[in-house]
């Protein structure tokens, strides 16, 4: 198979990970921060130095504000729910998934806030002037992407945070798509909270992602229950990351977190972007030479992309297109709306869609070019 879906999960994983974290869970295979005994302590251990990881890849100063959950929407409710009072209003983005934007949704269908998104350009890019102007006296807080699961580009994110931060607005940012593909600095960037998932670009397995809060931002609980701290109490603790982790961990998952990490820290996101760059180039320059396809939004240079391209073949849906890409060539791609139903209103694809190709760290230059020719195929149908 030639697997083009990463921006729906990275596989294969790195060569090794999944076999030792197999190996560090038969080891360590307890319950983190429920015991005193030696394998407890080392299992809370080796929690910590995966937190460690997280914080220092996101140049974050406290690994103690690294909350682990499920995956990046768990971790957008969870911040979601934890910061926004009845009244507030918040802003997203139109290139944001629905784990941002059903939240929001939920919230204001329930009549506790409003909300407003910002649209984007012809390089799908959102105007930090466009946030700003929608900022309010009670904004609680901006909400976005960083990197469209769509079309790939990735946002002015350190502008429209110096932006907010002059009107006492924090950013949260949502990197599921981004993190692993781009360089992330929430110091530098001036963002306050960010959500991640492991079964991305982070080379990990699924089922583990979680919530870094910088210093100075409060994420009220709105889970509740055993943490191994303070159990004489009913009161949740409000020490982090307790805080905001109810339950024991999948320390399976974060172990694999950890080791994929690793990885990417091994390879460099620099050098892993440039070379995905690359090939996405490729890619869409040689869709664009195929008469019948319809490329989205990705014109001028796409090094400052995440490796994603949307495009769609005139006469023939979306879906057959996946189909036959994957029973007839078999390519793996993903196809329909992508869980962003605002971008693709706005492209003009809301009724069927589009194919989505999405490289990763294992794509090489055979797989984008018989990608090409499949399509050239399908075209001539």
């Amino acid at each position: 198979m030639i697997y083009l879906d990463n921006a729906a999960t990275t596989f294969p994983k790195a060569p090794g990970t999944l076999e030792r974290s197999v190996e560090l869970y038969r080891e360590l295979g307890v319950s983190p921060g429920r015991g005193n005994h030696d394998l407890a302590m080392r299992a809370s251990d080796a929690v910590d130095e995966v937190r460690t990881k997280v914080a220092a890849f996101f140049g974050a100063p406290d690994p103690a504000r690294v909350a682990f959950g499920a995956n990046a929407t768990d971790a957008l409710n969870t911040v979601l729910l934890g910061l926004v009072r009845p009244g507030d209003h918040v802003v997203t983005t139109r290139l944001d998934h629905n784990s941002v934007l059903r939240p929001l949704h939920h919230l204001a269908d329930s009549g506790a806030i409003i909300w407003d998104a910002a649209g984007f350009d012809e390089r799908g890019l959102v105007s930090p002037d466009a946030i700003d102007a929608m900022l309010r006296p009670n904004t609680r807080l901006v909400v976005m992407t960083h990197a469209s699961n769509v079309i790939g580009s990735v946002q002015p994110v350190a502008e429209i945070a110096r932006r907010c931060a002059a009107r006492g607005v924090p950013v949260v940012l949502d990197a599921a798509q981004s993190a692993g593909q781009v360089p992330i600095d929430l110091a530098a960037m001036g963002v306050s909270a960010l959500a991640f998932t492991g079964h991305k670009s982070l080379y990990g397995p699924s089922g583990i992602g979680g919530l870094v809060v910088m210093p100075g931002l409060e994420v009220a609980t709105t889970r509740f229950g055993g943490t191994g701290m303070d159990s004489a109490s009913l009161a949740h603790t409000p020490t982090y990351p307790l805080r905001l982790e109810a339950g024991t961990l999948n320390l399976l998952g974060v172990l694999g977190l950890g080791l994929g990490l690793d990885f990417v820290v091994g390879e460099g996101v620099e050098a892993i972007h440039a070379r995905e760059a690359a090939l996405l180039t490729r890619l869409r320059d040689g869709l664009a030479l195929v008469d019948g396809v319809t490329v989205y939004r990705a014109d001028g240079d796409l090094a400052d992309r995440v490796a994603v391209l949307a495009c769609n073949v005139a006469g023939v849906h979306p879906q057959d297109v996946g189909a036959i890409l994957d029973g007839d060539f078999d390519i793996a791609v993903r196809v329909g709306v992508h869980c962003a139903p605002l971008v693709h209103r706005d492209l003009g694809t809301i009724d069927r869609g589009a194919v989505r190709f999405s490289l990763g760290a294992f794509t090489t230059e055979a797989d984008v070019d018989a990608a090409i020719a499949a399509m050239r195929a399908i075209a001539g149908i």
